[in-house]
C-alpha cells in the first residue's frame, strides 16, 4: 500500500496484523534505518504481530517509496516530520514506536514533538548525536565509490560475522545496495546536531536495545541513551557486536514483548 504526503511523495507501508481477532490491539510502527526499508524487520515481525497491529514503512527514498530529486534536503528533523504525517493520515492517534540506528534518532526527534501519542519509544543502536567526521565520510566515498563499495566497507561493522548466516550477511547487504545513493549520500553530508538536550523532556517509557560491542564505534555512547530519558531502561547483549537488532532479531522482538507488557 501507498500513502500520499502533502507534498506529493508515497511512501510505501504494510500492515502485519494476526492478533486474536476478538480483540483490539494496540498498534506498532517500526522506522527501518538508512539505506534499508521495512524488509529488514522480517525477524521481529512474527513475534509482535501475534500480539500487536505491526505497521512498517519505507522512508522517503528507501525501498518502495518515491525517491526525491538530488538536492532534496535529508535531515533528522526532515525524516521526523514524514513520520508524523505519515501516522497522522493514517489516524494513529495512540501507537508504540521502535526505531532502528538512524530511524531509531529519527523516533527520538518525533517524541521530542509528539510525546503525547506515544504508548513506548524503543531505539535500537540508535545514534543521540552524530559524528560529522564519520557521515561525511561516508558521503564522499558514495559519491566517489559508489554505494557498493560503502556497503561493504561497513557491513562487517553491522552484522556480526560470528553469529549470522552468510547468506543473511549478503542479502542484507544487497537490500542496502538497491537504495538511490544521492538519498544516502545527501543525509550522510548533512548528518550533524545532538539531540540529548532535547530527550531530557521526554517522559514517555522508553527502551534501548544495544549489542556489547560495534567496530569502530562510530555512532557515540548510544547504550547510554536510556540515562537521558526521564523513564528510560536499556538491554544490552554482551557478547554480541554490530546491530543487534538485525544480529538477533527474535530475542530482541522478546526483549520488546517483555517491556512493552510491563507497562501494562
Amino acid at each position: 500500500m501507498k500513502l500520499r504526503l502533502d507534498d506529493g511523495c508515497e511512501l510505501f507501508y504494510t500492515i502485519d496484523d494476526f492478533t486474536d481477532p476478538w480483540t483490539e490491539p494496540q498498534t506498532v510502527v517500526m522506522h527501518h534505518g538508512m539505506a534499508k526499508n521495512n524488509k529488514l524487520w522480517f525477524g521481529w515481525v512474527p513475534i509482535i504481530a501475534r500480539h500487536y497491529r505491526v505497521i512498517r514503512f519505507d522512508m522517503r527514498g528507501m525501498g518502495q517509496s518515491d525517491v526525491p530529486e538530488p538536492g532534496f534536503p535529508f535531515s533528522v528533523d526532515n525524516f521526523a516530520k514524514d513520520l508524523a504525517e505519515f501516522v497522522d493520515k493514517l489516524g494513529l492517534d495512540k501507537f508504540h514506536l521502535i526505531g532502528e540506528t538512524v530511524g531509531g534518532s529519527i523516533s527520538m526527534r518525533y517524541a521530542t514533538m509528539h510525546q503525547e501519542r506515544l504508548l513506548s519509544l524503543t531505539a535500537c543502536t540508535s545514534p543521540t548525536s552524530f559524528n560529522d567526521a564519520h557521515h561525511a565520510e561516508s558521503a564522499v566515498q558514495i559519491e566517489n565509490e559508489g554505494i557498493g563499495a560503502w556497503v561493504e566497507s561497513s557491513i562487517g561493522r553491522r552484522l556480526d560475522p560470528q553469529i549470522v548466516d552468510p547468506h543473511y550477511t549478503r542479502w542484507y547487504a544487497e537490500q542496502m545496495k538497491a537504495t538511490t545513493p544521492h538519498v544516502v549520500a545527501g543525509f550522510q553530508a548533512q548528518a550533524s546536531g545532538d539531540l540529548r538536550p532535547l530527550l531530557k523532556d521526554v517522559q514517555t517509557p522508553t527502551l534501548i536495545i544495544a549489542a556489547a560491542a560495534l567496530r569502530e564505534e562510530v555512532l557515540g555512547d548510544f547504550r547510554g541513551a536510556s540515562d537521558v530519558f526521564p523513564n528510560g531502561r536499556s538491554v544490552v547483549f554482551p557478547g554480541v557486536s554490530g546491530f543487534v537488532q538485525h544480529v538477533l532479531p527474535v530475542p530482541c522482538a522478546r526483549v520488546w514483548l517483555d517491556f512493552a507488557r510491563s507497562l501494562g
